[in-house]
């Protein structure tokens, strides 16, 4: 996008389960209006990664809090790619495997991890320019967010693009395993606690299951010229 609506440095908050494809389309999404890309998701498997490494439990609360306080996250771009630094090191490419994703959920479900995290968030979000992509990004994070979308799609069709993604990586992947996965996080992310995956007020919902990156992309650009006055 040109023009206007990319000169208005809006916030664009993009929710919704895993595997409905925001990640994807939010990345296509930022580099058609010249936008920065804030992958949420990213900081909380940052933080699930570092409490790997230095053994913090993911039933300690207080531990991952802490934790949290004392671990430097930037994410930052790369030649168009946002890449995640943990404490100096970009562990972007170590950050993908299922057993951080797992953990990073439930982690995400501690009120006060989500609110040691909340301040680096919002400074991103401070200049706006942002696609801003995660499961509380329009209802908690920025509510009043420009643009918000709600992106889903059967659970059939993100566990299919999941084990695709899976064996793209590694070459070996279970569709059932990574079916039973994605039932576990889904049942985590909608009712836990804290901040707990819904869909935003005023959202645009758009369901994905027969739509390709594309098609979804272009529904997005439509939305949001429709959306803020020329």
């Amino acid at each position: 996008m040109t023009g206007n609506q990319a000169d208005k440095h809006l916030v664009i908050t993009i929710d919704g389960p895993a595997g409905s494809g925001k990640s994807t389309v939010a990345k296509v999404l930022a580099k058609k209006m010249s936008y920065v890309y804030l992958d949420t998701g990213a900081l909380y498997r940052a933080v699930a990664w570092q409490a790997y490494q230095e053994e913090v439990s993911e039933t300690d609360e207080d531990a991952l809090a802490e934790l949290c306080r004392e671990t430097a996250i930037r994410l930052v771009r790369v030649e168009s790619q946002s890449r995640v630094i943990v404490n100096g090191e970009d562990v972007s490419d170590k950050l993908r495997d299922e057993h951080i994703g797992m953990f990073a959920s439930r982690i995400s479900a501690f009120g006060r991890v989500r609110e040691a995290l909340l301040p680096l968030q919002h400074e991103m979000g401070k200049a706006g320019s942002i696609i801003a992509e995660g499961r509380d990004m329009g209802s908690v994070v920025f509510p009043n967010a420009a643009v918000k979308f709600y992106l889903d799609a059967a659970l059939s069709e993100r566990s299919q693009r999941r084990y695709q993604e899976i064996l793209s990586r590694s070459g070996k992947a279970d569709y059932e395993a990574v079916e039973k996965d994605l039932m576990i996080r889904d049942e985590q992310d909608r009712n836990r606690k804290s901040a707990p995956l819904r869909i935003p007020d005023d959202a645009v919902i758009i369901d994905t299951t027969a739509m390709d990156v594309q098609g979804v992309v272009q529904l997005m650009l439509d939305v949001v010229s429709q959306k803020i006055p020329r």
